[in-house]
């Protein structure tokens, strides 16, 4: 069975190459796929600082509900500091030190401040950043192999890493001025330089300025040559029952940066949205490049029927031949689709979605995935293409290999217009659930609508084909008759081409048009939201100052100034009875956020948030039954479960998430405790303008911006989820094209015997272009109008759920170029075949097996 795959595959290379492509496609992207998965199960932070930490002891900083994935905590989780003692005298333990992070950043002598994690030491590249760059001196014990030039500080000291006393001009013995948890600016003399460690000061001063009490962030044990294990694994019998985590390796990473590692969950969400996707069009392609290299091989399975081949045997060497075909494409589609993988993390790392020290897992894993999920999909679909000839009495089967079947199957015509009513159905998601993940419908919808067409294409061109020849005016041109003649009579073969291009217009419509929709309602509700002109962050000192809430209220010409951060939330519900668990961004805000934010409140007030209490949107509290008044129970940041009462209930929810935490409730719950940003809303005059910005000006680091200046809706300050998507439609584009060209390709190669009869019969080579040309044209407009009318509906939906209208919103040049695109393809891919095929005498083309 083999050899005779082998050398039928010989005589169609053609076809079979537009098979080879579909599998190599599908390779990629399945592969990068589960490259992203697995790294966001596996991979792991380099350990950083904790390098010289044999064993951690830290809080779990994941949430782990019932039956599902645990959820990354980003807030930090902190620990009994008087562990450090108890473990301290375990067997094998030679140091243990408490550690604890907070911001500081030091200041350079104009007053500027000098950035974090520029040390080029053990951690360089590693370093959390300005949000927790202090720590006390004891911490220096961590550090492997860093150079220490100077004496531990004391009180009004600090050591910093050397490449920040150079930014900031100094050396052992000056005076510099530091900002360290929100603090004013205050003087220390700089007693050491050690190489990639931050900012260092005496244990007890650390302590005071991070606020931590009795607590610390980690526990960090170093232990005998040998010992760790030993140490670990009494260290986890000790603290068995107190939900304390004990990690050594590369587990440590994580530990040092939580809020790096909850990344990972990004990928796993990356990976788990585009899977669905990937698989859907990988599996189209596939079978529509194995139907028509099964198509063009009709009359010689109908031959082997006559002699005596079983329906059985007949399938299995369609299967057969596609699984020669794939395990030549398999290999170096496996292999591309480690390098995409890889270039898709410099692209989330680009956009700051993934830390760069964040490495990708690499295994065979997902190589096997990819073999194992490709190799199905080619043996079912070459049975499934193969059926037909192969079920059919010989007899039938020999004259029926001559031409296509006169009438689609009814079973494949109803299935197919049931996928594009269910499609239809579907795509009113955005008007249920206006959020982003009601706008997937529309994708979903436009997806299984052009899979829909497939199924009920043959049918649906019969039809039309019927409708344009009986209109056909008798004067038209012979390739003209010719051109409609071949669209009734081969309507499998054209609905297959026109299918798969629809396919690609309607993927590119409805998920750039998803994106671009989403981001435009969001920009909206921000725009429409946001009362305050101005807004005041300090990123490089990890949050903003003490003291400058009050300065920017007292500014003459500010009418209104809030606080304003943001955090995660772990919010566990019922949902037609089943319980659910979502993770959330979540808004801090104080009661006067009312003066500078505009949520759209419809059911109580933003006034009332003190104490436990939270805002929730209207689509959270009808999904999740938190309506004004009821008791919810969240999961803060750092793992924290509260109770919360709902007092006010927002229509803005797109642009301003769906929760909102009153500041008392966020306190303490955070890793830095201080607020993020600060909004103020002023009388609009320039005096008020320069008057905050001379506020601003005695704060170093503090940074004012017009809250208008980076608007939403511009691409070039969209999220970074929404340049991850539009690489993906990209990418799946390119796939989608390079399949359906190959697949017209060998269309129009198959064809070499009709071209030749037609020649014999007196058709000149100019005529048969035109033919193919009108075909061609039939094709790309065919194309267009179906994915437009696929789409029209779900962005209509969308458009009306989101925006108010009918229309979604985008740009108006991408069905323009999404059409010229399509027809360009379907032109030259039945062009340069065609002229190829016309290159052949007659007489040698009726002989060539092609």
């Amino acid at each position: 069975m083999w050899q005779l795959a082998v050398r039928m595959a010989g005589h169609r290379v053609t076809a079979l190459i537009a098979v080879a492509c579909a599998v190599l496609g599908g390779a990629v992207l399945v592969t990068a796929t589960g490259v992203l998965a697995e790294s966001g199960l596996r991979s792991q932070l380099p350990p950083g600082r904790l390098a010289g930490a044999d064993v951690v002891v830290s809080a779990d900083q994941e949430y782990h509900p019932a039956g599902d994935l645990p959820i990354a905590l980003p807030e930090r989780r902190r620990v009994p500091a008087r562990l450090a003692g108890e473990l301290a005298a375990l067997p094998g333990v030679t140091a243990a030190v408490a550690d604890v992070g907070f911001p500081a950043a030091v200041l350079d002598a104009d007053g500027g401040v000098v950035p974090a994690g520029s040390s080029g030491g053990p951690s360089a590249g590693l370093s959390p950043g300005p949000e927790a760059a202090g720590h006390g001196w004891s911490s220096v014990q961590l550090a492997v192999g860093a150079r220490v030039e100077g004496t531990a500080p004391g009180p009004g000291e600090v050591a910093v890493d050397g490449a920040t006393a150079r930014a900031a001009g100094a050396r052992i013995g000056d005076r510099i001025r530091i900002v360290a948890a929100g603090r004013p600016a205050a003087g220390y003399r700089l007693t050491a330089v050690v190489d990639g460690a931050g900012i260092l000061f005496a244990d007890p001063v650390a302590r005071r300025l991070s606020g931590a009490g009795s607590t610390a962030d980690l526990i960090a044990l170093r232990t005998g040559p040998g010992a760790s294990d030993e140490v670990a694994a009494a260290a986890r019998e000790r603290l068995r029952g107190s939900g304390l985590v004990v990690t050594t390796g590369d587990d440590r990473g994580d530990v040092e940066s939580p809020g790096a590692g909850a990344s990972r969950s990004l990928l796993i969400l990356l990976s788990g949205s585009l899977a669905g996707v990937v698989l859907l069009i990988t599996g189209f392609v596939t079978a529509s490049a194995l139907a028509v290299a099964v198509a063009g091989q009709r009359r010689d399975l109908a031959l082997m029927r006559a002699v005596g081949a079983t329906p059985r045997q007949i399938r299995r060497l369609a299967a057969t031949q596609g699984t020669v075909v794939a395990a030549v494409a398999l290999v170096p589609g496996v292999a591309l689709g480690y390098l995409v993988a890889g270039r898709f993390r410099d692209l989330l790392v680009g956009r700051e979605v993934l830390p760069d020290a964040l490495p990708l897992t690499v295994s065979p894993l997902p190589a096997v995935a990819a073999v194992v999920l490709l190799a199905g999909a080619v043996q079912v679909s070459a049975r499934g293409a193969a059926w037909r000839a192969s079920r059919m009495p010989a007899t039938e089967a020999v004259a029926e290999s001559r031409a296509e079947p006169r009438t689609a199957s009814k079973v494949r015509t109803r299935c197919g217009l049931a996928l594009i009513a269910g499609a239809t159905a579907i795509s009113a998601g955005p008007l249920l659930n206006r959020t982003p993940l009601g706008a997937t419908a529309t994708s979903l919808a436009g997806i299984l609508g052009a899979i829909g067409l497939a199924l009920a294409g043959p049918a649906l061109v019969r039809v039309l084909g019927d409708a344009a020849a009986r209109r056909l005016r008798p004067s038209a041109s012979a390739p003209t008759w010719l051109a409609v003649s071949n669209v009734r009579g081969y309507a499998m073969r054209l609905s297959g081409v026109v299918s798969a291009l629809a396919m690609a217009v309607v993927f590119v419509l409805t998920y750039t048009y998803a994106q671009t929709t989403v981001l435009t309602a969001t920009a909206d509700d921000v725009r429409a939201g946001t009362l305050a002109q101005q807004r005041l962050t300090a990123p490089d000192l990890g949050g903003l100052p003490v003291g400058a809430l009050e300065a920017v209220r007292g500014t003459r010409g500010v009418r209104a100034a809030a606080p304003v951060g943001t955090t995660t939330v772990v919010w566990p519900y019922r949902q037609f009875g089943e319980p659910e668990v979502e993770s959330a961004t979540a808004m801090i805000l104080t009661p006067d956020a009312g003066g500078v934010l505009d949520l759209d409140v419809t059911q109580g007030a933003l006034d009332k948030l003190t104490g436990a209490t939270i805002a929730v949107s209207a689509d959270a509290a009808g999904t999740r039954g938190a309506g004004l008044g009821r008791r919810v129970r969240l999961v803060l940041g750092d793992g924290a479960e509260v109770t919360a009462r709902v007092v006010a209930v927002y229509e803005r929810g797109l642009g301003f998430g769906p929760v909102v935490l009153s500041h008392d409730l966020a306190a303490g719950h955070t890793t830095t405790a201080l607020d993020q940003s600060l909004l103020a809303r002023t009388d609009g005059g320039d005096a008020a303008r320069r008057a905050l910005a001379a506020t601003v000006a005695a704060y170093p680091g503090l940074l004012l911006e017009p809250t208008g200046s980076a608007d939403a809706a511009d691409l070039n300050e969209a999220p970074p989820e929404v340049w991850i998507n539009l690489a993906v439609i990209v990418v799946l584009l390119g796939y989608l094209l390079l399949s359906i060209a190959n697949k017209l390709v060998a269309t129009t190669a198959q064809r070499r015997g009709e071209i030749a009869v037609l020649r014999l019969g007196g058709t000149t080579p100019r005529q048969i272009l035109a033919m193919m040309r009108r075909e061609a044209a039939i094709i790309g407009t065919a194309a267009i109008a179906t994915g437009v009318l696929l789409s029209a509906i779900p962005l209509a939906l969308l458009g009306i759920g989101f925006l108010d209208r009918p229309w979604p919103a985008g740009p108006g040049w991408l069905l323009p170029a999404l059409a010229a695109l399509v027809a360009g393809t379907a032109f030259l891919t039945v062009e340069l075949p065609a002229r190829r095929a016309l290159r052949t005498p007659p007489a040698e083309a009726l002989s060539i097996r092609e």
